[in-house]
This record gives structure tokens, sequence and C-alpha cells, in this order.
């Protein structure tokens, strides 16, 4: 009887590793803040990874109870409580087929449609996600625009429901801090100005500003808007005909740092937001990236805005049978 032929050996599968992350240059991170001179810096950290939903523990849920219509929409990100019930009342909101009503109760299951579009209602059982976003100049922050320029909301992350609320705005070519929520509710405080929350600009301008302009801005101008004052200004140096400064006030007008600035003849080459209220630009968040708040994180910041019934209940741990 002939014996069988022998099987070539299968050579094991060669183990591949993975490649060590790059490191972040010095240059990288002094090109993506557009040169502006270090002042007092925090120790840098790497920025956070981007929400994986397929990680456990990330925006845990417990059974929804039935809530107020405008709060869980307003909670879905849709607009601010008062936008929602202006909604209801127009007729606008249908819950299950029927036409809703102010101060109706909803529940996780009911069929939601606001302009006829059905919604995906979140209720406050789901912690609300926050990101940083370092806006690039060259994205309106507008999912609407007649000359079809760049969006700010095409280079955030995607959701199956619901969606992005800017905090407050961006010109077109002015870079720096965005934030974003999917609570409208939370948007809406961190944009009220009885929270009176600092923003914190990096300008360039060409030429230097005198001490008595200095003192006019510092004091208050006239805009055809009304008055307007800087909190803080700081000289933060430069090189050539272009020089940096550090300022701040506490409201958010359309182009008011740009229109102050002119206001004394100066001409602003670079504007670029460093910080809004509790948020400074993480240093090594480079253009185009975004950094999710963890639910710790998310949790103090409602706990702050006077929003703790957004956070979910945790669930008790059982003691053990003996």
């Amino acid at each position: 009887m002939a014996a069988e032929p022998r099987k070539p050996r299968q050579k094991p599968a060669p183990r591949v590793r993975a490649a060590a992350p790059t490191p972040l240059r010095q240059e990288d991170v002094r090109e993506d803040l557009g040169e502006v001179p270090a002042t007092s810096v925090s120790p840098r950290r790497s920025p956070r990874p981007a929400h994986d939903p397929s990680k456990r523990g990330r925006h845990q849920e417990a059974p929804g109870k039935p809530e107020r219509l405008h709060k869980a929409l307003a909670q879905s990100g849709l607009g601010s409580r008062r936008e929602m019930e202006a909604l209801i009342i127009d007729g606008r909101v249908n819950v299950n087929g029927e036409t809703a009503s102010v101060g109706q109760l909803v529940s996780p299951g009911d069929r939601v449609k606001v302009n006829g579009r059905l919604v995906q209602v979140k209720f406050s059982n789901r912690l609300p996600r926050v990101i940083l976003y370092h806006k690039p100049e060259g994205e309106i922050v507008s999912r609407d625009d007649p000359e079809h320029r760049p969006s700010v909301f095409n280079a955030l992350p995607r959701m199956a429901g619901g969606r992005w609320v800017a905090v407050g705005r961006l010109d077109f070519n002015t870079s720096g801090l965005l934030l974003f929520t999917t609570s409208g509710e939370l948007a809406n405080r961190l944009m009220h100005p009885r929270y009176n929350l600092v923003r914190e600009y990096a300008v360039r301008v060409l030429g230097e500003i005198s001490d008595e302009s200095k003192k006019r801005l510092l004091e208050g101008i006239e805009l055809e808007d009304g008055p307007a004052q800087f909190a803080s200004f700081e000289d933060a140096g430069g090189q050539g005909v272009n020089h940096w400064y550090r300022v701040s006030l506490f409201e958010g007008r359309n182009r008011e740092v740009r229109r102050m600035f002119e206001s004394v003849g100066a001409v602003v080459s670079r504007l670029m937001r460093v910080r809004y209220g509790p948020f400074p630009l993480p240093p090594g968040l480079r253009r185009g990236q975004v950094r999710e708040l963890d639910p710790a994180e998310v949790e103090k910041l409602l706990a702050d805005f006077d929003l703790g019934e957004l956070t979910p209940e945790r669930p008790q741990r059982r003691s053990p049978r003996r």
C-alpha cells in the first residue's frame, strides 16, 4: 500500500506590530496656533479621541421616564425650550399621529414628528454630548449657505439621530475654539448673558496699538449696534509689521472684535478664539479636529449651569447575597 504524500507544512502568519503613534512636533503646534506668542501654557495633553459608540460605559442609559414634550425636544438638540413651545403652539409637532399640545408628556416609544419629519427624541436619562472643535478659517457656522461654502457641521462626528447645536458662532475668516452639544437647553445656557462667560481672542494687527487706543477699548466705545468694551487687553509681542494682542470680552456680537479694532484705526489680519468660558483651546487640538468631553466632564458642566436634571440617575449597586 503506497504511502500518502506528506502535506507541505504551513508557516504561521507573521505577527504585525502596531505602529507607534507619531509624536506631535513643536512646529505643528506653532503652525496650528497661528504663530500666536505663548503666554501661560498648561502641560500639553494629547487630544482625546472622538466618541466611539462601541465602547462600554459611554452615555449609559436607564429606563426612560415620561417628560414634557418641549423639554425632550430641546434635549434632542432641536432648539431651546421656548422655541420648541412655539413650534407646538403653531401645530408643527405631531405625537403618534395627532397634533401635540403644550405641556404634553411623551415617553420612549412615542413617534414624534416635527414639521412632518420623524425625530429621535432623547430623554434626560441620557447624557448630552459636548465637543470642542478647532475651526479653521474658511468654514461657515451654518447648515444653509446660499454660496455653498464649507460648513463646520461637515467636519463633526455623524449621529444617527438628533443634531449638533453650535454654542455661538465664529466668522468665516475667524478660526479657533467652537463648542457643540446635542442639548439645545445646555447650548442656550452657555450663550445666556446672565452666566457672563468670557470669550478670549488672539488678534494679529498691522502695526501697534497706542496706549490711548487701548484705554478707549477698555473703557468702552460706541458701535452702530451699541456700546462695547474689552474686559482685558494684553500685548503678546510680534515681529515686523505684525503685532499680536490677547483680548477678552463677555459677549459675542457679529464681528465685534474686528469692528472694535477698526474703530481705533487698526486693521486685523488674523483672529482666533482661544477660550470660551471654562474651556481653553486645547494646545494639541489641531485645526479641523474635535475633542469630546467624557461623561464626568459633562456631568460637571451640567451641574455648573444648573442643569442637574439632565444628569442620568446612576443605577444603585445591589448588596451581595449572603
